[in-house]
């Protein structure tokens, strides 16, 4: 089966986007990728079995919002060309595009028009990410417009996959009906996220925190909570790995707060690369804020974390409360700066309590696998598809 994913984030660093191509690639499927490039990297290359087209240029810097629409436009119409340009090649039987944004479903048009199935598979809920993103009210006329552009995008596609059961329930709420919508969490890959021998080296305590340097993740008040405690946890150090649009701010932040002897803000990571940051920490530090977007985006940090047994730290968060609980994780007051040093000190301070931690989510962690649940997501692409001979298209 010939099938194409589209998504306008970086390939190699996206665990979600490489999980299902890399699943279909290694049953036989033949996998095209589009997607976003980074400098310094090739427009077409071959990873783990998948081709990866890179057809933009993106830095995550986006402040305004004509900008960050121009940008997803201009993908828009270039993965338009090229799905179409391809198709008329040889035909995809499966398109799966992958949002933000929710209308580049609509660059299947041509496929769909002849007999592709059409997966749209929504990582964020746009309406409420665009709330958060740009500060806008869900009584704007923007907000409406773009629950309006939901529910034709839903409509178009074949099936729909949500990234988490609170957004499910929206979804089949305003856009789309209940069999048509399914839930599939960005469980980690633990070829990738597993423990590694000797990959605790360090003298310094080491805490984490990896991904995108937005508003709502929270990292400015991660940076807060530390220079509360600085001054007692000597032996400790904060890593930041990430971009996004408050990377300067961050580094602001850092000179500001004299923490530039503790807090070392780094780049962007791949999966791999990621995967051994993460080994090689003590506490990882999730700060999500609780407001708007944040209190339901589900950080998948947090199992991976837990995959590599690494004791986390995590707000009170609605979607967090959903799916963790005190046995697992530790946590915070989200958006409470005061709360969250607290229990960095804490946690820093009694490693007996790290210990616990990890072995109590090691068990937790087995349900939440990409290995546990691969399973599922290509039960799915198949029932999309019809049979050949009596035959599902691929096994």
């Amino acid at each position: 089966m010939r099938v194409c994913m589209i998504a306008y984030t970086f390939y190699e660093s996206d665990n979600r986007v490489r999980r299902y191509a890399e699943a279909l690639a290694q049953r036989g499927d033949t996998v095209d990728v589009v997607a976003l490039q980074q400098e310094g990297q090739p427009a077409r290359e071959v990873i783990d079995g998948v081709r990866v087209f890179r057809i933009q240029r993106r830095a995550i810097t986006e402040k305004s919002k004509f900008t960050y629409l121009s940008k997803l436009c201009l993908f828009f119409f270039r993965s338009m060309a090229f799905i179409t340009r391809e198709h008329i090649r040889e035909p995809y039987r499966l398109v799966h595009i992958h949002s933000v944004p929710d209308f580049e479903v609509f660059v299947a048009i041509l496929p769909k028009l002849t007999g592709s199935k059409i997966i749209l598979d929504i990582h964020d809920i746009v309406p409420e990410f665009y709330a958060s993103k740009f500060n806008a009210s869900q009584d704007s006329l923007a907000f409406k417009a773009l629950v309006a552009v939901e529910r034709m995008s839903t409509a178009f596609a074949d099936h729909v996959i949500v990234a988490n059961h609170i957004w499910q329930e929206r979804l089949q709420r305003r856009s789309v009906r209940d069999a048509k919508c399914t839930t599939i969490l960005n469980f980690p890959d633990t070829r990738i996220f597993r423990r590694r021998a000797g990959s605790h080296v360090n003298q310094k305590v080491v805490m984490l925190y990896p991904g995108t340097l937005n508003h709502h993740q929270g990292v400015d008040i991660a940076l807060r909570a530390f220079a509360l405690i600085k001054d007692q946890i000597p032996e400790a150090e904060f890593h930041i790995y990430g971009t996004g649009d408050q990377r300067n701010l961050l580094n602001q932040m850092i000179d500001q707060l004299g923490l530039g002897d503790q807090v070392f803000l780094k780049g962007i990571l791949s999966l791999d690369q990621v995967a051994q940051a993460i080994g090689s920490a003590d506490l990882g530090i999730v700060p999500k804020r609780k407001d708007g977007f944040g209190n339901e985006a589900f950080s998948t940090k947090i199992l991976e974390f837990m995959a590599v047994g690494v004791p986390v730290i995590i707000p009170d968060t609605m979607i967090d409360r959903y799916y963790f609980n005190d046995s697992v994780a530790r946590f915070f007051r989200a958006n409470d700066e005061q709360s969250l040093a607290e229990t960095m000190l804490l946690m820093v301070k009694h490693p007996e309590l790290r210990q616990e931690l990890v072995r109590r989510a090691d068990e937790f962690v087995k349900r939440y696998t990409w290995n546990e649940n691969r399973a599922g997501y290509l039960a799915l692409v198949d029932s999309l598809l019809p049979s050949q001979n009596g035959h599902r298209s691929c096994n």
